[in-house]
């Protein structure tokens, strides 16, 4: 991280205590009814920021107002309200790395966020809601600052570059009264992890939820190597403040302050959660072939599998194997332990565990290279 950009996004001092105890004031004090604000997070945990988002979206009264929240994130997959994570990112690399999930409220596709990508959240009424004019922010700055920089906004709302490659994606949420539009802007982001992990973990999946996109992406950096986060910064809230005719000042925010944002450690607590990370993913099936394997008396076998998920967990389970490569009641065995369970290997390994104890000699070997293969398919 630049000295700049430790500057820019560094942590409240405690001399900046008094302003962050004036955070609620500027949402809600009439004087400021009709003022536009700029917001930088402090934080880089996406669960908090999208949190502060909700917040935001939940609490404050955006008939009068609009807002530019500016965040950026440690190393993260984010997927889409309705889309399945199994089908859109590389499960079993981001545990190797460490790298967590995410699930927003929002629609559209997957995306990987690291310190080198910049988030904008622009909020309004639900009738001033209008994604072409925050994006104009967005390429209006970028061409200010590097005039020699060929970028435009799509009808698919993203910006391209050099009419080819992506340096930004977007995604929306409507409430009744409210709207927030939130678009990436990739300044440095490290593109070998982004195409490593946004590649499916499933392939025999069957959904209907919401795929994504692919498309070629670049760095701002890539093509203009000086640009500096200080001055993309300033020239983002200087093109805000000139679209919508305001002034103003960028204000540092920390979205785990209770005292500012009641109740907003909840809502990052469910935003962590499995039930909404995995459980909210729409049903699903699979449907596959498993290919099995007694080494010791190289023989083979394939087997059905033919699997239903609903809110994450397996509603579901058949598998079609030939009694003379195992028992039935062995393969019912399994069937009826998934029922239920997690859709996670895991979680299956570790009853499958249970299942093989009291087993031994071939039929141990062939339930737990079948237990291997059914696992395989959830990694």
């Amino acid at each position: 991280m630049s000295s700049q950009l430790s500057r820019i996004f560094s942590p409240l001092r405690a001399g900046n205590g008094n302003q962050l105890n004036r955070t609620r004031s500027l949402f809600f004090d009439s004087a400021n009814s009709r003022a536009g604000l700029v917001l930088q997070s402090q934080s880089t945990d996406v669960y908090q920021n999208l949190a502060l988002e909700d917040w935001i979206d939940a609490h404050v009264d955006l008939q009068q107002r609009s807002i530019l929240l500016l965040w950026r994130n440690r190393p993260v997959v984010v997927i889409g309200r309705h889309q399945n994570p199994w089908t859109e990112c590389n499960l079993s690399a981001m545990r190797r790395l460490g790298i967590p999930l995410a699930r927003r409220r929002s629609g559209g596709g997957t995306v990987y966020h690291d310190l080198g990508n910049l988030n904008m959240t622009f909020f309004a009424s639900k009738k001033g809601y209008d994604r072409q004019r925050n994006l104009k922010v967005v390429t209006e700055a970028l061409r200010r600052l590097r005039p020699e920089l060929a970028v435009q906004s799509t009808e698919r709302f993203d910006i391209l570059l050099n009419g080819h490659y992506k340096i930004s994606g977007t995604a929306s949420r409507l409430s009744r009264k409210s709207s927030y539009h939130h678009c990436t802007l990739l300044h440095s982001a490290d593109r070998s992890a982004l195409s490593s992990l946004l590649r499916p973990s499933c392939p025999h999946i069957q959904s209907n939820a919401t795929p994504s996109i692919p498309s070629p992406v670049t760095n701002l950096t890539d093509h203009a190597p000086s640009l500096e986060w200080e001055e993309l910064l300033d020239a983002l809230v200087q093109q805000y403040n000139r679209e919508f005719g305001l002034s103003c000042m960028s204000t540092m925010v920390d979205p785990t302050n209770e005292s500012s944002f009641p109740g907003v450690s909840n809502m990052a607590a469910e935003l962590r959660s499995w039930e909404w990370t995995f459980g909210k993913t729409p049903k699903f099936s699979i449907e596959t072939q498993l290919e099995l394997m007694d080494e010791q008396l190289d023989a083979r076998c394939s087997a059905s599998l033919h699997m239903e998920v609903k809110s994450g967990r397996v509603e579901s389970c058949r598998l079609d194997i030939t009694e003379d490569w195992l028992p039935l009641k062995l393969s019912k065995q399994l069937t009826d332990i998934l029922i239920g369970e997690r859709f996670c290997p895991h979680r299956v390994a570790a009853s499958a565990a249970e299942l093989l104890r009291p087993e031994s000699g071939r039929l141990y070997r062939r339930l737990h290279n079948l237990c291997e293969a059914v696992v395989a398919v959830m990694d």
